[in-house]
């Protein structure tokens, strides 16, 4: 008996129903390698293109080259511009949040599509940006909330394993691959004699050495819960043994050890209440000693108490200081020093909050219901793990990727119930069983190409 072409449309939308709705790690992606290439290196041709013909994994190759001139990453390969198909309706040029812009107005205009991953590939290390205006990982967070919007779904929101695929219908999810130093450090921060300030606002300032000559920031906002938000980091001097006081106005003052001598340092600064920047004063040299710590006087104060050892013997020795307020980042009249039989501050604790160095040497801190929870980047990336990569990569991963070579690594990781990326996917010799979910090729409108991802029912 022949079927009724009513019953056969009413059937094909049923079973891609069930297929959709099956869960993300799951299932199989159309996916490009170095999508930005279009046909340049390979046959993708333009971002556009592409996400018409169903690819839902898209790659941009990105570097920090001239970030202080553009306020932006350089797409491209080896350098920007290396490799860039820019094809009319690709951007003419090579800055990131252009191209970013391209895949946001696709997405808005389809707005039932099948989630898209966006994979970033960081091609240089941005720890050694100093600062967000330098382009550091901060900075880079902020450029996807911006272009993307409620669009986007950030690692730290998502549901444990991800949900359904109809369930992430219409969003991006941002995946950060490339350089291991830079991937690690979005997860984590490394450091020494940790300090810590929180003011009655909600403001949070930390301070720490590296473990060798660099001093470095993360400024915050606290949530009743105790957790912190960490909105800005940054190196703001060298120097060792740091401490922070933070008053109620947002003003702060540092202290602390130079490098490699018994001289005493101090910094001013202010925390602006809406981005957490901080701007630094000057470093000011007060005194010889070790183990400096500085207290505000009161929360509402604008005078400061500081206390040291000696550099040479046990005997501790306190300053007065008084902030003037007068610039933007203020400064600082030290007076009245004398020995003192008072302890030293306990840097490394301030109102309900504590800070410390784990036992695998990240940055933590503990606040209300949060405890031991290292200090961290907005976790808008979801990190991307690697062959090769190391435990603190792997750990809470979602998504793995190697070439597609190394197929005893991505049949592993799928296996695991990973979410999988094999680069360079360019024969129907390298599928794994099962196939990996994203098998990123330079050739997506092959006809192998296309037999394997309509046999493995790809989602669309």
């Amino acid at each position: 008996m022949l079927s009724s072409p009513l019953f056969l449309v009413a059937l094909s939308l049923s079973l891609r129903g069930a297929l959709a709705d099956q869960t993300f790690a799951s299932s199989v992606f159309r996916a490009t390698h170095n999508s930005y290439s279009g046909n340049v290196d390979g046959a993708k041709d333009t971002i556009n293109t592409q996400l018409d013909r169903g690819v839902r994994f898209i790659e941009f190759d990105f570097h920090d080259n001239g970030y202080a001139t553009n306020a932006d990453y350089g797409v491209g390969h080896t350098e920007p511009g290396n490799a860039v198909e820019h094809t009319s309706p690709n951007p003419a040029g090579n800055l990131l949040r252009d191209w970013l812009k391209v895949v946001n107005a696709w997405s808005a205009a389809h707005p039932t599509h099948a989630p898209i991953v966006l994979m970033l590939d960081v091609k240089d290390d941005l720890t050694d940006n100093p600062t967000y205006a330098a382009g550091n990982p901060a900075a880079l967070n902020q450029e996807l909330k911006d272009v993307f919007g409620s669009r986007l779904l950030w690692a730290q929101d998502a549901p444990a394993g991800l949900p359904s695929i109809d369930a992430l219908r219409g969003r991006v999810l941002p995946v950060m691959s490339g350089d291991a130093t830079t991937r690690s450090s979005y997860k984590s921060d490394s450091g020494s004699n940790p300090s810590i300030a929180r003011n009655s606002r909600g403001m949070v300032v930390e301070v720490h050495d590296d473990g060798g000559s660099n001093l470095w920031y993360w400024s915050g906002k606290i949530a009743s819960d105790g957790t912190v938000t960490w909105l800005r980091h940054g190196k703001y001097d060298s120097g060792k043994n740091p401490a922070v006081a933070l008053n109620d106005d947002g003003w702060l003052v540092e202290v602390h050890q130079s490098s490699t001598l018994s001289k005493l340092w101090s910094h001013t600064g202010r925390v602006d209440a809406n981005t957490g920047e901080i701007t630094w004063s000057s470093g000011l040299n007060y005194d010889d000693g070790v183990n400096p710590t500085v207290q505000f006087t009161s929360p509402t104060a604008t005078t400061v108490r500081e206390i040291h050892k000696s550099q040479s013997n046990s005997q501790n020795w306190n300053w007065s200081g008084a902030l003037n307020t007068g610039t933007a980042a203020g400064s600082l009249a030290w007076s009245g020093n004398a020995k003192t039989s008072d302890a030293i501050f306990d840097k490394a604790q301030s109102t309900g909050i504590a800070v410390l160095k784990d036992a695998g040497g990240k940055i933590a801190y503990s606040a209300g219901q949060i405890v031991g929870k290292r200090i961290a980047y907005e976790q808008v990336f979801f990190v991307e793990s690697q062959s090769g990569d190391g435990a603190d990569l792997k750990d809470g991963a979602i998504f793995f990727a190697a070439a597609s070579s190394d197929k005893s690594f991505l049949t592993s990781a799928r296996n695991a119930g990973k979410v999988t990326r094999g680069w360079d996917f360019d024969s129907a010799s390298d599928a794994t069983t099962p196939i990996q979910n994203y098998p990123a090729t330079n050739h997506p409108y092959d006809s192998w190409y296309d037999q394997l991802l309509t046999a493995n029912k790809a989602i669309q």
